[in-house]
């Protein structure tokens, strides 16, 4: 006999553990299914677009490194190519190659960071997290010993970046790039893709169809799961991207283990990048001389790179003052939660968890 029940109201966050921040999902629910989803964000405002109105562009730079705190090479990339782009200066072909190398870097920690806790948001008891960190440390490492900084570190510079790379980088980054990840990839693959209780819990869940993905404008591996083949370092090359050989992993199904499985493959493919990159790195000068407070011709840009989590843009206005004028960052994170609502409907709470974990936010970018 069917039981009439009244729905009601939970929320999921922002305290909870798998919301990865301070973001809440207001769930009403008949019973364990969900009937109805609100996204609520507003705890972790930071006002960065409205400082960096008052700010020069070089001091603009580490207000990045806090928006997506788990992809501060790309926060910083993203700044200084727009502002290249507003002040017409060129990049030294060296600091080109260095810039991509640390992006892709950086993607690789992201992305483990991702998939080590997306796992972990389906059942498994930390084990994957751990053996994920533990790359991640190692990128950290490389990071510390070019810049002395390991999360949040505000290296790359307007013209370039803000140190050389050291004698040693090059080698312990060709050990990790040619010999110790490609090896533990394949022990991850063997450990996770077949894995019943990941497919069970992920295969089938959160489906987003490639018109709704198109019509939210959500990007990066939440765009590519749903099988379209968008990668701003293809479409809109930048730096040395354009002299690199590599593929846009796609999902077929548009589900959360084709999210899981499209950043599963980005980590490979970010490790044939970097060899690349190291086998073409140049000689010469680390970046070009420039005034300390740049003054960028009147007028307006948008620029825009493939960060972990897809298209992050800086839309900017100039006034011919040494700050911006107007400032804006059009943030993955932010967006990707636009399909959200309809990706959660008719599932349960529990699948509700893996969803938000298979968009993989970052909240500082989400409420920036």
């Amino acid at each position: 006999m069917a039981i009439q029940a009244e729905p009601f109201v939970v929320n999921v966050g922002p305290q909870h553990p798998s919301t990865h921040g301070v973001f809440r999902m207001k769930l009403t629910l008949d019973g364990e299914r969900i009937v109805d989803a609100d996204m609520v964000i507003g705890y972790l405002h930071r006002s960065v677009e409205k400082l960096a109105e008052e700010r020069t562009w070089t001091q603009n730079i580490p207000f990045m490194d806090r928006t997506d705190y788990l992809a501060a090479m790309t926060g910083n990339q993203a700044i200084v190519l727009a502002a290249e782009k507003m002040l017409g200066i060129e990049a030294t072909e060296r600091a080109k190659y260095i810039r991509v190398i640390m992006a892709e870097l950086q993607r690789f920690a992201s992305h483990c960071m991702a998939v080590g806790t997306f796992v972990n948001d389906c059942g498994a008891w930390q084990t994957p997290l751990m053996y994920m960190l533990r790359e991640r440390e190692k990128i950290l490492d490389l990071f510390e010993m070019t810049c002395g900084a390991r999360v949040t570190l505000n290296y790359m510079r307007i013209g370039g970046v803000a140190f050389d790379l050291p004698d040693e980088f090059v080698p312990v980054c060709r050990q990790l790039v040619e010999e110790d990840f490609p090896r533990r990839l394949e022990e991850y693959a063997t450990l996770l893709l077949g894995n019943e209780i990941l497919i069970a819990r992920s295969r089938g869940i959160g489906v987003l169809p490639p018109e709704l993905a198109i019509n939210s404008s959500v990007s990066g591996p939440v765009l590519r799961g749903s099988g379209v083949a968008w990668d701003v370092r293809k479409a809109d090359p930048y730096d040395v991207y354009d002299r690199m050989e590599f593929e846009i992993p796609v999902g077929y199904q548009g589900d959360c283990y084709d999210r899981f499985l499209v950043r599963f493959e980005e980590m490979q493919q970010s490790v044939g990048i970097i060899k690349q990159a190291l086998d073409q790195l140049p000689g010469g000068p680390e970046k070009v001389d420039i005034p300390l407070a740049p003054v960028a011709p009147r007028g307006e840009h948008y620029s825009r790179v493939e960060s972990p989590r897809g298209e992050l843009g800086i839309y900017a206005v100039s006034d011919e003052s040494p700050n911006p004028y107007r400032f804006h960052i059009r943030s993955p994170s932010y967006i990707n939660l636009s399909a959200l609502k309809q990706m959660t409907v008719g599932h349960t709470v529990a699948d509700a968890v893996v969803i938000l974990g298979s968009i993989d936010i970052v909240v500082g970018e989400v409420d920036r």
